[in-house]
């Protein structure tokens, strides 16, 4: 019975030996039909994605998005932020416009960090005597001088 196990191992090995000889043959028909069914396939997937390019603006027009009242809501602004923006009650979205447009005049933006804005003397006192804020801690500092 020994004499059959042995046989038996070296058949098996042989077989894988034999399939690796005929994957290389089969590998480069595959290779060649490969490219020919990417060219086919490539037209029909920009047909179907065209329609599909054409339908999601439709939707745009649908949803209308109407704004905030409490952002229209004019404010007055205290009168250390007056000598910056004006005196004239404006809504919130404007008192930030327009403290930008003060700070891009002036070039108070840092230069090597844009994020953080350096005050001059008026701004100064909007910003609750600090030398240098970050455009996030401008808006929370700008909103305590309006009512």
């Amino acid at each position: 019975m020994a004499v059959s196990k042995k046989p038996a191992a070296k058949k098996p090995a042989a077989k894988p030996a034999a399939k690796k000889a005929a994957a290389p043959a089969k590998k480069p028909a595959a290779k060649k039909a490969a490219p020919a069914k990417k060219a086919a396939a490539a037209p029909a997937k920009k047909a179907a994605a065209a329609p599909a390019k054409k339908a999601a603006p439709a939707k745009k027009p649908a949803a209308k998005r109407t704004p905030n009242a409490a952002f229209m809501k004019p404010m007055t602004p205290s009168a250390t932020l007056a000598a910056v923006i004006g005196d004239k009650a404006v809504p919130r979205t404007e008192v930030t416009k327009k403290v930008w447009d003060y700070i891009k005049k002036n070039n108070l933006q840092d230069a090597k960090n844009k994020r953080m804005i350096n005050a001059d003397d008026k701004l100064k006192a909007v910003f609750a005597g600090k030398k240098q804020v970050s455009m996030f801690e401008m808006t929370k500092l700008v909103s305590a001088h309006l009512s």
